[in-house]
C-alpha cells in the first residue's frame, strides 16, 4: 500500500524534508543563541554599570580606547573649558517624575594637559536649543583650571539613540557626540570618547550613561526571538505537510486496493488519456443511423 513512497515524486518530497527540517531546527536553535548571548552581554552590562557607579574614578587615559569593560566607567580629567567652543546637542531625551522630556545636551570641551580636547556633557536641559530662552539659561563653564569627573562614553554613530545625522543644524549645534564631527569644528584634537558629568550645575540635569550598543534587550535582541520561533514554526509547518500528504496518498491507495476509487483516479496515478479534439470532432460529425 505503500508503494507510492517509491515514486519519483516521493523521493523529492521526502529528501526535502530530511533537508529541511534539521536545517530549520539549527537556525531556530542559532537565532536562540543570539537571543541568550544579549541577554547574558545585557545583564553583564548591568552589573558593570552598578561596579562602575561605586569605583572610584580613573585617569581618562588609562581607560582607553572606550570598550565594553571601560564604558561606563568614572573618569577624570583636568584643564580648561574651551568656552568658545560651548555646544548645544539638541534633540535628547531625559525620563524623571514627569516622565519623558525632549531637551538638549550642554556640551563644551575640556582642553587637557595632555594637549587634545575631551568632550564634556555638562547637563541636559528641556526645550529646544533654537529658542533664545531656551538657550539663555545654560549656565557659563568654570573658567580657570577645573577637575572634572564622569562616567566615559564611547563616540556616536548615526545609529545611536537621538543622533541628528543629517547636518542642517545653526552654527553652535551639534548632532553627534564624535570626534569626526568635531573636527571640522574645533581647530585641536578631540578624543575620541566624551564624559558625562555626574556632578552639574543648576539648573542643569545630570545625563545618565548610555549602554554599549549590542548590550541591551533592543529591538535587534527581539528580533533574533522572533526568527527563532519563525524558523521552529518552518520545521513544523514542513512535518505537517508531509503527514498530511502522506496520509492522503496512503487513504487514496488504500481506497484504489478495496476498488472503491479506480486506480488510475488514485494520486499519482496518470489519468487515461482524453481523446484529442479531432477525435471529438469526427465523433460529433458522424451520421446518425435512421431506424
Amino acid at each position: 500500500m505503500y508503494r507510492f513512497l517509491l515514486t519519483p515524486r516521493w523521493w523529492g518530497i521526502n529528501v526535502f524534508a530530511v533537508l529541511a527540517i534539521p536545517f530549520c531546527i539549527f537556525m531556530g536553535s542559532w537565532q536562540l543563541s543570539r537571543f541568550e548571548a544579549r541577554v547574558d552581554t545585557h545583564q553583564q552590562q548591568e552589573v558593570r554599570a552598578a561596579d562602575a557607579k561605586a569605583a572610584a574614578a580613573r585617569p581618562l587615559d588609562s581607560l582607553l580606547p572606550v570598550d565594553t569593560v571601560t564604558s561606563g566607567r568614572q573618569a577624570g580629567a583636568r584643564g580648561h573649558y574651551d568656552t568658545d567652543h560651548q555646544l548645544l546637542v539638541p534633540g535628547r531625551t531625559l525620563e524623571d517624575k514627569q516622565g519623558k522630556r525632549q531637551g538638549f545636551y550642554v556640551l563644551t570641551l575640556l582642553r587637557t594637559d595632555h594637549g587634545k580636547a575631551l568632550p564634556v556633557v555638562r547637563g541636559w536641559l528641556p526645550g529646544d536649543p533654537g529658542n533664545k530662552a531656551d538657550a539663555a539659561k545654560v549656565p557659563a563653564p568654570p573658567k580657570g583650571e577645573v577637575s572634572v569627573t564622569g562616567a566615559l562614553q564611547a563616540s556616536e554613530n548615526q545609529s545611536s539613540t537621538g543622533v541628528h545625522a543629517d547636518g542642517g543644524l545653526p552654527p553652535g549645534q551639534l548632532g553627534m557626540i564624535s570626534a569626526a564631527s568635531l573636527v571640522n569644528i574645533v581647530p585641536y584634537d578631540v578624543y575620541d570618547a566624551w564624559i558625562t558629568l555626574t556632578d552639574t550645575q543648576a539648573p542643569l540635569r545630570a545625563v545618565p550613561p548610555a549602554a554599549v550598543q549590542g548590550t541591551g534587550l533592543d529591538l535587534k535582541a527581539f528580533q533574533n526571538l522572533g526568527y527563532t520561533g519563525e524558523w521552529f514554526v518552518f520545521a513544523g509547518f514542513v512535518v505537517f505537510m508531509w503527514f498530511r500528504l502522506f496520509r492522503r496518498e496512503a487513504e487514496a491507495a488504500r481506497d484504489a486496493a478495496l476498488g472503491i476509487v479506480p486506480a488510475d483516479e488514485a494520486p499519482g496515478t496518470p489519468a487515461a488519456a482524453e481523446p484529442d479534439a479531432d477525435a471529438r470532432a469526427a465523433d460529433e460529425s458522424a451520421p446518425v443511423p435512421h431506424a
